[in-house]
């Protein structure tokens, strides 16, 4: 029987029987949830003294409705009720109510269960969710979840700021779609299947108005429960000020500012690397060193301002001749360099022959009006078996640079490598 003293004792959530209103059997459960100091501080007071002002009346139609003929032997829907128990605590219990008999006459079961922990825990799961939500929604990484086919299936609200859509606008598609270079996302799954991880790897996307930026990703593979790659999860940013600044200050710490080719140090960089491709290939190259004549008589005559001038004209002149292949780079004062790869020796001195002609064709006027010329010697050196280093192929050029000096300026020559040092195989006079 539901009403017996051992079985209601052992249930372990709380239980009160009322019958015309009052309570007459409370077992252990409801005792300690209510705070009493035992069960004959409950017995005979009605229900509604511990329920709180707030609920008092919606707790009072629970009960009628309850009492209803029709509804014995049913219980009510659970719902929540604040409740002041015997030393004034506050709780929050939920509480279900159903009809019954007590000797012969009718009466009320009440089940209690203490939710005040359980609403904490929720509150704090809430407050948790909201400021989840508030980070989530002003991070400035886009966050993302892909499949296995590189669909994207969710994206955080930062793809707003970073690429300007929507984010309904990007679920659904590939994450491809924004690549502006297939080798771009191809590098990236690349490493993400070798790695199952990667952290700030280089990329680029296009925006929604067509802007190309550059980001940054850091993502991990996801695996399903047989192990099998299920998608990538991560975060990606814009860091496109940032390369910027990367890309300007190596453009800074490589280029020569007054002429705007390559400097000393890059353009030595370059021609090792070249020199090394060269070799490994066995393919051909030609380096030429040039010198700008008598350049300090321009800057004695004319001053040093005329003879930046001068500088930019004749760099501007000798990039007009190169192919995107070719590298030109200041070596310092009025000395440059001119790598051309895949090209022989016979292909490079043809290439010389029309600098020159364009840098003896230039008329530059000075600061009064008067009208000048300029002209360059050229050393030609190519790449031979025998060299043991870029130093050999620089001293060859060098060398023959200073033989086409000696020999009057204005012209070109070469060295041969098997001959004695200063044998001209080539001269290109005036």
């Amino acid at each position: 029987m539901l009403t017996d003293p051992e079985l209601l004792s052992a249930l372990p959530v709380a239980v009160l029987v009322t019958q015309q209103g009052v309570i007459r059997i409370a077992n252990e459960a409801s005792v300690t949830l209510l705070e009493a100091d035992g069960p004959e501080q409950l017995m005979g007071r009605p229900p509604a003294d511990f329920v709180h002002t707030i609920d008092k009346l919606r707790s009072s139609n629970r009960i009628h409705q309850a009492s209803e003929p029709e509804q014995a032997g049913q219980a009510n829907k659970p719902s929540e009720f604040r409740i002041r128990t015997c030393k004034g605590n506050l709780k929050m219990v939920l509480i279900s109510t159903v009809a019954i008999a007590l000797d012969g006459a009718p009466a009320l079961l009440m089940c209690g269960m203490d939710m005040t922990h359980q609403n904490e825990i929720q509150e704090q799961l809430r407050e948790s969710e909201q400021t989840f939500r508030r980070l989530f929604e002003s991070m400035q990484d886009v966050y993302y979840r892909t499949n296995a086919q590189g669909v994207v299936q969710h994206v955080g609200p930062g793809v707003r700021r970073v690429l300007g859509y929507e984010p309904h606008e990007i679920e659904g598609r590939t994450a491809e779609s924004y690549y502006p270079q297939s080798s771009d996302r191809d590098a990236f799954k690349a490493a993400i299947m070798e790695h199952g991880e990667v952290s700030d790897f280089p990329g680029q996307m296009v925006r929604k108005d067509g802007t190309i930026i550059d980001i940054s990703i850091s993502s991990h593979a996801l695996f399903d429960h047989n192990g099998n790659f299920a998608g990538v999860e991560g975060i990606y940013r814009d860091v496109t000020q940032r390369k910027n600044l990367e890309r300007e200050l190596q453009r800074l710490a490589t280029t020569d500012m007054l002429t705007g080719m390559a400097n000393r140090r890059a353009f030595l960089e370059l021609a090792e690397a070249t020199y090394q491709r060269a070799r490994t290939a066995g393919e051909p190259l030609t380096l030429l060193m040039l010198d700008l004549d008598h350049f300090k008589s321009i800057n004695d005559r004319f001053g040093h301002l005329e003879g930046d001038r001068v500088l930019v004209e004749f760099a501007r002149t000798i990039k007009t001749h190169l192919r995107a292949s070719d590298t030109v780079g200041r070596l310092g004062g009025e000395e440059f360099g001119l790598l051309l790869p895949l090209t022989t020796p016979a292909e490079g001195a043809d290439v010389a022959a029309r600098i020159l002609d364009a840098i003896r064709a230039l008329e530059l006027t000075d600061g009064t009006g008067h009208s000048y010329r300029i002209t360059t010697s050229m050393g030609l050196g190519a790449l031979h078996l025998s060299d043991r280093s870029l130093r050999d192929l620089l001293d060859r050029a060098d060398q023959a640079l200073y033989l086409a000096k000696h020999r009057g300026r204005d012209q070109l020559a070469m060295i041969d490598s098997g001959g004695p040092c200063g044998t001209p195989l080539t001269e290109t006079p005036h």
